[in-house]
């Protein structure tokens, strides 16, 4: 996979397309397993590639599968999974915007949200050029770290409806923002929107 911005004007109605809370005692079994699978011989997770985390006493672990990359953060100190992040492929883009384009996904403890675990791991791949998109739906959390990060990072708005790209510009208004076709798109390192239309087959309206 292959100018930040400094001020980012009031998001339109936060609450758009908010899912519910994840159930808490699922979320915790699911890390668990994925926990012993880091950690048993011969398992697919097993000696996967890995480094320190930003954060002191974290780690993260990370594999690719099908075009998908899991990062998994791991709380050395107490030895859990405290999560992880997977960068989806979307089978609504064509095949030159899959090329650049992921939608994260995250899942973590209740006792690690609020800690830039997630913010690092979506950072880590925006600063490596990756260009980041929404899904259909985000649950609230997500959409206060994309807040975040546009404190820092090139965000637009698109249009995804048949299988094609098209730029709505720095923002929309509430109804436009309302519909499910409407995503936010982060710019990853050493992207722009004329890169973005050469290589992604982003389009513009006519002037």
């Amino acid at each position: 996979m292959s100018a930040a911005l400094a001020v980012w004007p009031p998001w339109p109605r936060l609450e758009l397309r908010i899912d519910v809370d994840p159930d808490e005692a699922r979320l915790e079994q699911e890390l668990d397993t994925l926990q012993r699978r880091l950690r048993r011989p011969g398992d697919t997770l097993n000696g996967i590639a890995s480094e320190p985390a930003a954060q002191p006493g974290f780690r993260l672990h990370w594999r690719e599968a099908d075009g998908e990359l899991y990062v998994y953060v791991e709380d050395v100190v107490r030895q859990r999974l405290a999560g992880y992040t997977v960068f989806n492929r979307l089978i609504e883009l064509d095949t030159r915007a899959d090329r650049h384009l992921r939608a994260p996904h995250s899942k973590y403890r209740a006792g690690y949200r609020r800690r830039g675990l997630a913010t690092a791991v979506y950072r880590r791949s925006l600063d490596a050029g990756c260009c980041l998109i929404t899904g259909a739906r985000q649950s609230a959390g997500a959409h206060a770290l994309w807040r975040h990060l546009a404190r820092h990072y090139p965000l637009r708005y698109v249009q995804l409806r048949d299988r094609e790209l098209r730029a709505l510009g720095e923002r929309v208004d509430p109804a436009l923002h309302d519909e499910l076709h409407t995503r936010m798109l982060l710019l990853g390192r050493g992207w722009d929107e004329a890169r973005l239309a050469a290589e992604a087959g982003l389009l513009h309206p006519p002037e």
